[in-house]
C-alpha cells in the first residue's frame, strides 16, 4: 500500500474528521468565552475593584525612570498579574462550559440497557440433563 493511499485512509477515518472539527469548533468557542469575559466579566471585576482595568494590574518592582524633560529613560519593571488572573479566568470559564457540555452529551449518548445475552445451548442442555436426573 502506497503512501498516498495509506494517507487517504487515515484521513477517511470518522475519528480523525471528527478530531478536526471539535478543534475548529473549540477554537472558536475560546474565542467567544474570551469575548465574554473580556467585555463583560472583567469590566464588573475592575468596576468592583474601583475602576481600574484588571489588566492594569501590576506590582511595581522599579518604576520608570524620567530625565527633567519628563522623557522616559529606563522602562518601569513590574509583574503584570492582572493579565494572568484574566487568562486563569478564561481557562476556568472554557473549562467548566465544555464540561458541562460533556456532561450533557455523555447522557444523551448513554446506551440502552442490553438484554441479558442469551443463555449458550449447551448450558442449557446440561440444564435439562440436571433437571431430568433430579427426577
Amino acid at each position: 500500500m502506497g503512501m498516498i493511499s495509506e494517507f487517504k485512509e487515515f484521513i477517511a477515518r470518522g475519528n480523525v474528521v471528527d478530531l478536526a472539527v471539535g478543534v475548529v469548533i473549540g477554537a472558536a468557542f475560546g474565542k467567544i468565552v474570551t469575548s465574554m469575559v473580556d467585555g463583560v466579566v472583567m469590566p464588573v471585576i475592575g468596576y468592583l475593584s474601583g475602576g481600574v482595568s484588571v489588566t492594569d494590574w501590576k506590582q511595581v518592582l522599579k518604576p520608570a525612570q524620567l530625565d527633567a524633560a519628563g522623557k522616559e529613560i529606563a522602562a518601569e519593571v513590574a509583574i503584570k498579574y492582572g493579565v494572568f488572573l484574566q487568562t486563569i479566568i478564561d481557562f476556568i470559564l472554557i473549562a467548566f462550559v465544555i464540561f458541562l457540555f460533556l456532561k450533557a452529551y455523555n447522557r444523551l449518548r448513554k446506551p440502552a440497557e442490553a438484554a441479558p445475552a442469551a443463555t449458550p445451548e449447551d448450558i442449557v442442555l446440561l440444564r435439562e440433563i440436571r433437571d431430568s436426573l433430579k427426577k
